[in-house]
């Protein structure tokens, strides 16, 4: 019976792992799918979280040592190999969660820096900067946290003299679906000419304070329900844990009944989960424009 839930639980991670990448076309060009790829997705993470300069394999090897140490752990206090697979699948989504979690901190602090940074841009485009000046000047006027993304251009810029591909380095540096919106004005400004750059930014300015009031109002309210429903999850996983320090409750569990209700009450639970994740999730900004 172990082995059956094993085989299912890892053929659900397969068809999950699957649907991550985006199809393509039959004759190998372009993909149907705009979705980014897994890896894609797993690099704009690490680089929301503020660790642009950590590999990829190092997430995957830190969800494999979550999986081992969690899953070595539950084994030798509850000795059920069906409660350990469990915990220990669980426990895989603990670095996802930390670095999803840190990520959300960072752009709600940088998400009330933008507009002041839009600000400046703004000033130094009205002032008769040029486009590459304007953006170098926010390394020493503009928000604290951005100044090191925008001095990484200034000197990109000044090293290479091309603005294009300093701004496609800023661009991916920030990973922001702001600074997205923000580098595309510029390269469309530089391209081909415009005389409302300023006017664009100083829109875009008081569209951002007013997006993050309203946010930050929304989440307030919102913080409290899913701090509960987190609880109500992990409760009766904690509670079993501490069962199992009994050897009886140990050995119902290894019969297949037993298995049978743990692996019933972690899809219910992942299931509960989602689902409210789903209905009370707000809209977040995508970068439709990397």
């Amino acid at each position: 019976m172990g082995a059956l839930v094993g085989l299912l639980l890892g053929a659900g991670l397969f068809c999950w792992w699957w649907a991550c990448w985006a199809g393509e076309t039959q004759d190998g060009g372009a993909r149907v799918d705009a979705r980014p790829s897994l890896r894609a997705r797993a690099e704009d993470l690490l680089a929301n979280a503020g660790l642009a300069g950590v590999p990829v394999a190092a997430l995957g090897a830190a969800c494999g040592a979550c999986v081992l140490v969690v899953g070595l752990l539950a084994l030798l206090v509850s000795g059920s190999p069906v409660l350990a697979l469990l915990l220990g699948g669980g426990a895989s989504w603990g670095p996802v969660a930390f670095l999803k979690g840190r990520a959300r901190s960072r752009a709600a602090a940088v998400r009330e820096l933008w507009p002041d940074a839009v600000d400046h841009l703004a000033s130094g485009v009205r002032a008769g900067l040029s486009l590459p000046e304007a953006l170098a000047a926010l390394a020493v006027h503009g928000p604290e946290p951005l100044r090191l993304a925008f001095a990484d251009f200034a000197d990109d810029h000044r090293a290479t003299g091309r603005f294009l591909p300093a701004l496609d380095r800023l661009k991916d540096s920030l990973a922001d679906p702001v600074a997205d919106r923000v580098v595309e004005a510029l390269r469309l400004t530089r391209e081909v000419g415009g005389s409302d750059l300023g006017r664009v930014l100083r829109a875009l300015s008081s569209f951002l304070r007013d997006d993050a009031r309203t946010r930050g109002e929304l989440l307030a309210r919102q913080s409290w329900t899913v701090a509960t429903a987190r609880l109500a999850v992990a409760a009766p996983w904690v509670v079993l844990l501490l069962l199992c320090t009994r050897p009886g409750t140990v050995s119902a569990f290894r019969e297949p009944a037993g298995a049978l209700v743990l692996g019933g009450g972690a899809v219910c639970c992942v299931l509960a989960y989602a689902i409210m994740r789903r209905v009370g999730r707000l809209p977040e900004d995508q970068r439709v424009l990397r």
